[in-house]
């Protein structure tokens, strides 16, 4: 496995990327890949002249065995050592963070039901590729794959940070989002936003071959296990525009309405949630029902259910299943640990730390219930 370093330069609608290096001699590197979230990246390498001249932040840090992940460097640090020698720490996230520079403006308002592909391939057209003073050079929109994204909503947001917005809503619906690089004609780039869905290979189902992490298999080296209700909320008042008894207001729960001991509430304030919206250039009010559904709608996505997360280390050279070829970031597993009469027929794994050092490669594995 290599790292290539290339330098990223954009021109209006351009995005020039070229080559500078490529290094296969660093001390560690560690490959931190996210469903929900930004993913990020470390290299610790040797400190000279021209590691310094070739890791420059703002640059693009790749794999040649990973086509799907791209990271900018954000951070590069210097550390000197007479006993142990000098050396660099080069940090930075993979490429959705560049969304995190651009905030939804104006309004987003999705009056009619549409499909969240829809939702979000709209807000990252109107924020990021079509104003020329707001575009990112070379960005476009790609695949959508998963049913997940197929589902249906009216909303309405605004001043919203689009990345972490976009991240909201696939944590709402069991989706990811990523940028990656494709070449698109000679040292000319474009980045492309593609949606997706992991894929169910639990033994909850029988479409797709089965992944079982266990330590009777040997391929599960290390196990933890948390489970935390007390960050819970199941049921949401949500209260818009108005004034004391006159302010609109809804309630939102997922099924069946919780009560006793099961009931945890949660208060929203909708207030930025406009009584009115733009059609044709004309200021015209939204009908009752749709405002409420505007606010229902706010009400689902602050819901919070009960985090049940394990971390654990799996074998990275176990020959029953390979990372990145039987399992990706974002499929439902089976896990168990027969020691402590565990099992946890259906998680998914959130996040795969990839680790590269002296000692060899390693997969610190982040799962939660499905």
């Amino acid at each position: 496995m290599q790292i290539e370093v290339y330098k990223m330069t954009a021109d209006n609608e351009n995005l020039t990327i070229t080559l500078e290096a490529v290094c296969d001699t660093f001390s560690s590197l560690l490959w931190d890949i996210e469903y929900y979230q930004c993913g990020r990246f470390e290299v610790y390498i040797a400190a000279n002249p021209q590691n310094i001249g070739i890791f420059q932040t703002g640059r693009i840090v790749g794999r040649n065995d990973d086509n799907r992940h791209f990271g900018i460097i954000d951070s590069v640090q210097i550390e000197t050592d007479a006993e142990n020698g000098d050396y660099l720490t080069v940090s930075g996230r993979f490429l959705m963070c560049i969304l995190e520079r651009r905030i939804i403006h104006p309004t987003l308002n999705i009056m009619a039901q549409t499909a969240y592909s829809d939702i979000v391939r709209n807000a990252v057209t109107l924020n990021a590729i079509l104003d020329d003073n707001r575009r990112i050079p070379g960005l476009s929109l790609g695949t959508v794959s998963g049913l997940c994204w197929e589902q249906t909503a009216t909303l309405q947001v605004s001043y919203a940070n689009l990345m972490e917005w976009i991240y909201t809503i696939c944590e709402k619906i069991g989706g990811t989002a990523n940028i990656r690089i494709v070449k698109d004609s000679g040292e000319q780039y474009k980045m492309v936003l593609d949606l997706s869905q992991g894929t169910d290979r639990s033994l909850m189902q029988e479409e797709n071959p089965h992944v079982v992490f266990s330590d009777a298999y040997s391929n599960l080296l290390s196990f933890s296990y948390a489970a935390d209700t007390s960050i819970t909320r199941n049921f949401a008042y949500i209260f818009g525009q108005g004034k004391g008894a006159e302010r609109k207001r809804t309630t939102f729960c997922t099924d069946a309405e919780p009560s006793y001991l099961d009931r945890y509430e949660l208060y929203v304030d909708a207030d930025d949630i406009s009584e009115t919206e733009q059609v044709e250039g004309e200021t015209l009010p939204i009908p009752e029902e749709k405002y409420i559904a505007l606010l229902k709608t706010r009400g689902s996505e602050k819901l919070v259910l009960p985090q049940t997360a394990s971390e654990s280390e799996i074998a990275a050279h176990n020959t029953q299943y390979q990372y990145n070829k039987d399992y990706f970031v974002g499929d439902y597993v089976t896990v168990e640990h027969k020691r402590f009469g565990m099992m946890q027929p259906k998680m998914q794994l959130i996040g795969m730390i990839e680790g590269f050092d002296r000692n060899g490669r390693s997969l610190t594995p982040t799962f939660r219930k499905g």
